[in-house]
C-alpha cells in the first residue's frame, strides 16, 4: 500500500512537472515572441526612415544634376551665341579685307600702266643719252687730237708728266706737314717732358744732404794722446791693425785724424776709439775687443739701414745681400751728398716720370734704388760701378730689365725707357742745386770757361755767369748785332758749350741786345 502511494505520488509529482515545465516553456516562448515582434518593429521602423532619407537624398541629387545641367546648357548657349557673333565679326574683316585687296589690285594695275608709260619714256631718253655719249666720244676725240697737234705730245706722255707734277706736289705737300707736325710734336713733347720732369722732382722736396763722413775725432784732453800712443806706440799700433786705418795724431788741439780709402773701416774706427776714449781703458786686448764688438754692431745697423730703405721706398725683389749693400751706401759721400739719400731720391724721381708716361713704374723704381749699388764694393771689386752694380744685382736674381737699367745709367744708349728714366732721375738727382759740394777750384774754373765760351763770339760786350753756372747772360753790341744775329748767336754759345765743357744739368744761355737813345735838354 506505501508503494502504490509511493508510486502514485511519484507519478503524480511527473506529470505536475510535466505540466509546470510545459505551461513555463510556452509562458518564455510567448515572451521570446514579443520581443522578437517588437525588434522586428523597430527594424522595420528603421528601415522605413533610411528608405526616406534615401529618397530625399535621390532627389537632392537630382535638383543638384539638373540645376548643373541648366547651367552648363545656358554656358553652351552663350558660348555658341559668342562664337556666332566672332564668325560674323571674322566675315566682315574677310569681306573689308577683300575689298583692300582688290582697291591695291586696281591701284597695282594703275602702277603698273604707268611704270609701262616710263620705262618707255625711259627707253627713248636713254637712245638720246647714248646718242650724246657717242657725240661727246668723238668731240674728246677730236679735241685730244687738236691738244695732242698743239703740244706735240702724246696722250700717254702728257698722263705720265701729270702724274709726276703731282707726285712732286703731293711730295711738297707732305713735306711741308711733316715739318710742321715735328716742329707741332718736338714742342709739345718738349712741354710734356718738363712737366713730367718738374712734378717728379717736385714729389720728392727732399731735403738737401750735406753730411760728410767724419775723419776728425775730439778728444777730452791732449793728455789722451800719449795714451793712445801707448809705451813704445804699441796701443797705436794695436788700433791700426785691428781697424785697418791709419791714426793721425799731430798737433792739432785735443784731435786726431782718422785715414782710410774704406769708409766702413773709417766708421768703425770712429766708433770703436769712441768707446775707447770713453772707456779710459786703452791696451791691445781691449783694442781687439772693442774693434771686434763695434764691426758687429755696424754689420747688424748696416743691414737694418738696407731693410728699412727697401720698406720705405716700397719695391720688391731685394734679398738680404742686396739690403746690406744700400746699407753700406749711408757710409759713402760723391761731391758731399750721402750716396744712399741719393739712391732713394732716384728712385721716387724715376718712379713719378715712370708713372707719367706709362713706363714700369715697378722696374723703374728698383733701377733707381740699386743703381748706385755698385759704389759699395769699388773699393773691393775692379771696374766701374755701373757693371759691379748690375753684375751684383743679376746674381740676387733681379730682373734683367733692372740689372739693364743699372749697367746702362751712364751710357748714351738704353736698351728700354726704364733705363733711360733711371738715367734721367740719377741726372736730375745729381743737378738739382745744393745736391752735391763742389771745390772752389773747380767752381770757379767750370765759370770761367763757361765765360771764355761766350766772349769766343764777336760782338759780345759783356758776359756773365750766373746762378752758380746754371745761365749765362751775354751783352752783345747793338750796333754790331742785330735781333736775327743775336738769336743765331744764342744757338751757336748753346752748341758750343755742349761740345766743349761737361756740366750737370742745363745751362741757359741768355743773349741781349739793347739799343738806346740818349739826349740832352739844354
Amino acid at each position: 500500500m506505501d508503494i502504490a502511494i509511493a508510486v502514485l505520488t511519484g507519478l503524480g509529482g511527473f506529470l505536475i512537472g510535466v505540466l509546470g515545465g510545459y505551461f513555463g516553456r510556452k509562458i518564455v516562448l510567448n515572451r521570446r515572441y514579443g520581443a522578437a515582434r517588437d525588434v522586428a518593429a523597430e527594424v522595420l521602423e528603421e528601415a522605413e526612415g533610411q528608405r526616406r532619407s534615401l529618397l530625399l537624398e535621390a532627389k537632392e541629387e537630382a535638383l543638384k544634376v539638373r540645376s548643373a545641367a541648366q547651367t552648363d546648357l545656358l554656358a553652351a548657349q552663350t558660348d555658341l551665341k559668342e562664337q556666332r557673333a566672332e564668325f560674323k565679326r571674322q566675315e566682315r574683316r574677310l569681306a573689308n579685307r577683300e575689298e583692300v585687296v582688290d582697291r591695291r589690285e586696281d591701284n597695282l594695275d594703275r602702277r603698273a600702266n604707268n611704270l609701262d608709260r616710263r620705262e618707255q619714256g625711259l627707253g627713248e631718253r636713254q637712245k638720246s643719252i647714248d646718242n650724246l655719249h657717242a657725240e661727246l666720244e668723238q668731240e674728246q676725240s677730236r679735241v685730244e687730237e687738236n691738244l695732242e697737234r698743239i703740244a706735240g705730245l702724246s696722250m700717254s706722255e702728257a698722263k705720265a708728266e701729270l702724274v709726276v707734277s703731282a707726285e712732286q706736289e703731293i711730295e711738297h705737300e707732305l713735306a711741308v706737314r711733316y715739318r710742321d707736325a715735328e716742329e707741332r710734336i718736338k714742342g709739345e713733347a718738349n712741354d710734356r717732358a718738363i712737366n713730367v720732369i718738374a712734378q717728379a722732382a717736385q714729389r720728392l722736396a727732399s731735403d738737401v744732404v750735406s753730411d760728410v763722413t767724419l775723419t776728425t775725432v775730439p778728444l777730452p784732453s791732449d793728455d789722451m794722446k800719449g795714451r793712445l800712443i801707448g809705451r813704445e806706440g804699441r796701443n797705436i799700433r794695436a788700433i791700426e791693425k785691428a781697424t785697418g786705418v791709419d791714426l793721425i795724431i799731430d798737433d792739432t788741439p785735443e784731435a786726431v785724424t782718422l785715414s782710410c780709402f774704406d769708409p766702413i773701416r773709417r766708421e768703425v774706427a770712429r766708433l770703436a776709439l769712441g768707446k775707447l776714449i770713453k772707456d779710459g781703458r786703452i791696451q791691445p786686448s781691449r783694442v781687439e775687443e772693442t774693434v771686434a764688438k763695434t764691426q758687429r754692431e755696424l754689420e747688424d745697423e748696416i743691414r737694418k739701414v738696407g731693410e728699412h730703405t727697401v720698406l720705405d721706398v716700397g719695391v720688391r725683389g731685394v734679398n738680404t745681400e742686396l739690403a746690406k749693400l744700400l746699407g753700406r751706401l749711408k757710409y759713402r759721400f760723391s761731391y758731399g751728398e750721402n750716396v744712399l739719400m741719393h739712391s732713394i731720391e732716384v728712385a721716387h724721381i724715376a718712379a713719378g716720370i715712370a708713372a707719367e708716361i706709362g713706363a714700369d713704374v715697378k722696374v723703374a723704381k728698383l733701377g733707381g734704388l740699386l743703381h748706385d749699388v755698385g759704389k759699395a764694393l769699388t773699393h773691393e771689386v775692379e771696374g766701374p760701378h755701373a757693371e759691379i752694380g748690375a753684375d751684383v744685382a743679376a746674381k740676387n736674381n733681379v730682373r734683367p730689365r733692372v740689372c739693364a737699367a743699372i749697367r746702362e745709367h751712364h751710357d748714351d744708349d738704353h736698351s728700354s725707357p726704364e733705363s733711360f728714366i733711371v738715367a734721367a732721375a740719377d741726372a736730375i738727382s745729381a743737378a738739382r742745386p745744393g745736391a752735391r759740394r763742389d771745390t772752389v777750384e773747380h767752381y770757379m774754373k767750370r765759370l770761367e770757361a763757361l765765360e771764355e765760351v761766350a766772349n769766343s763770339f764777336d760782338g759780345v760786350e759783356k758776359c756773365f755767369a750766373l746762378q752758380a753756372g746754371r745761365e749765362v747772360r751775354i751783352m752783345v753790341k747793338p750796333q754790331d748785332v742785330d735781333d736775327v744775329a743775336a738769336n743765331q748767336m744764342a744757338r751757336d754759345i748753346v752748341r758750343k758749350i755742349e761740345d766743349t765743357l761737361a756740366y750737370p744739368g742745363q745751362i741757359q744761355v741768355t743773349v741781349i741786345r739793347e739799343s738806346r737813345a740818349v739826349e740832352y735838354a739844354r
